[in-house]
């Protein structure tokens, strides 16, 4: 659970946590499902890893049939790569996120969010063999030094060298050798993983269309301004620009085959074994539908205000309003029952309270609190509801508080209330459908159909790794979103 520590860093915790596409898991630690069973011959460090990967990411997803597909590319990759006799296990994951991953023993991680976002297998195939790149490269070891000399370099810093913008300089020097060389890993797994790709018979252009649907996909988040520190350039990160590798992705293909040579897709067969999955957040762990908050199993809901864009994540359900200047965060946290909750709103969780601002409130029949604070660029409205035993903390931002912005805040506030029976057991996931485009359908048509709150053609598009520009072909298959 994120502790909110400071009224002034409240806001850029919630706008950078915004940023990202993590699972939701809005419960207490306790209520977490089970990991699943790890491979017997697991160490005791890929074990911890291994955990710890299935609690970020709501556990495993559950599909044999497509688990079975999974397997498949993954044996007919290893025949084809550099080292045919390093053994794989991978792991679908029950998240939306748009993610794959390695650990150096070979376990392999693969989300929901991903395989849908494909469109044959020769896109998957490119994802798991730049992940096995990772692998037959020993860029986790590498790595793990490199930390280990940049940790070093930091403390010689503190230690030894009293100008602060020297030290500074320094410490900017040290993480910027590391992350350079973390780029140098991702070019270089692509590399290896394209050809490993096109040795086994895929089409190696998979990883050029795969990059540009994350790169669409991408664009559709609202953009944060102001949420990330101006002084932290972009070369600084982990990873390389999409546009960047897209284009060191399509140089790499060309080594191999120009553009619409042979190579293996399997479109056709890729649809069928993803048609019906789950698509965007599992109800177990809650859901966003539009500016409305569902938790089917704690049994709650909540409606944001007018204009706000919903994101639930692995920490907490997050909103901004679109064009900024508003936010909101909800956590779930356990407060002894003793303990008030104004008096837990002033112990220290976030500063700056105003005390005149203090009060018990009830919503819907449940007990709560509020107060204001106010941080340097942000000011705060705090709302606390016990909820059987848990207790969930709202917390509104906005640039300037008004009578007008607590009003509307109050009235979101106000939503917060107990899912009726017939609300739980109507709570069902979005799938995937894949459907034939009749002669009639046009992409305007068929994105009508998904199940989607907003800019339907676009995520159409998007889904179906479809250009501007690009029709649909009578009696070729697409998928759409539906309830």
């Amino acid at each position: 659970m994120l502790w909110l520590a400071h009224a002034g860093i409240a806001v850029a915790v919630l706008l950078l946590a915004a940023c990202t596409a993590s699972p939701p898991s809005l419960m207490p630690q306790a209520s977490l499902p089970e990991p699943a069973k790890p491979a017997a011959d697991m160490s005791p460090a890929a074990l911890r890893e291994h955990q710890r990967i299935l609690a970020a990411y709501g556990g495993v997803y559950n599909d044999p049939r497509l688990q079975g597909m999974v397997e498949q590319i993954v044996e007919r990759l290893v025949a084809a790569s550099e080292r045919p006799d390093l053994h794989y296990k991978v792991t679908l994951l029950n998240s939306q996120s748009i993610n794959a991953f390695a650990l150096p023993s070979g376990q392999l991680y693969v989300t929901r969010g991903l395989v849908a976002l494909a469109n044959d297998e020769s896109e998957v195939a490119s994802v798991l063999a730049h992940e096995m790149g990772h692998v037959i490269a020993r860029h986790a070891a590498i790595r793990e030094e490199q930390a280990r000399q940049a940790a070093l370099v930091g403390r010689v810093v503190s230690d030894v060298i009293s100008d602060p913008e020297v030290g500074a300089l320094a410490l900017a020097k040290s993480k910027l050798a590391l992350a350079s060389f973390s780029r140098a890993q991702e070019f270089e797994a692509d590399a290896i993983g394209i050809g490993i790709a096109s040795r086994a018979g895929y089409d190696p252009y998979g990883a050029v269309r795969f990059l540009t649907s994350m790169e669409h996909n991408s664009e559709l988040k609202p953009q944060q301004n102001g949420a990330i520190d101006p002084r932290a350039p972009d070369f600084l990160s982990s990873h390389p620009a999409t546009p960047e590798r897209i284009s060191n992705a399509l140089a790499n293909a060309r080594q191999y085959s120009g553009p619409g040579a042979a190579g293996g897709r399997d479109k056709v067969a890729y649809l069928s074994g993803i048609d019906g999955i789950v698509f965007g957040e599992d109800p177990s762990e809650g859901f966003v539908r539009g500016r409305r908050f569902l938790h089917p199993r704690l049994g709650f809901t909540f409606t944001a205000p007018e204009g706000f864009a919903l994101d639930n994540t692995a920490q907490a359900v997050l909103g901004v309003k679109r064009g900024g200047g508003q936010a909101l965060r909800l956590d779930v946290v356990r407060v002894p029952a003793e303990q008030t909750l104004a008096a837990y709103l002033t112990s220290g969780w976030i500063e700056n309270i105003d005390p005149a601002t203090v009060e018990d409130i009830t919503i819907n029949g449940f007990p709560g609190a509020t107060a204001a604070a106010k941080g340097d660029q942000w000011d705060f409205r705090l709302y606390a509801i016990r909820f059987g035993s848990d207790v969930y903390r709202f917390v509104y931002a906005v640039k300037h508080r008004t009578p007008e912005t607590d009003r509307i805040f109050r009235e979101s506030i106000g939503t917060f209330r107990r899912m009726s029976l017939a609300e739980i057991e109507d709570a069902k996931p979005l799938r995937l459908q894949v459907v034939t485009v009749g002669p009639g359908d046009t992409v305007d048509k068929l994105a009508g159909r998904m199940a989607v709150a907003d800019r339907q053609v676009e995520r159409f598009r998007i889904l179906n790794g479809l250009e501007p520009g690009d029709r649909l072909k009578s009696g070729g298959e697409v998928k759409i979103v539906v309830e």
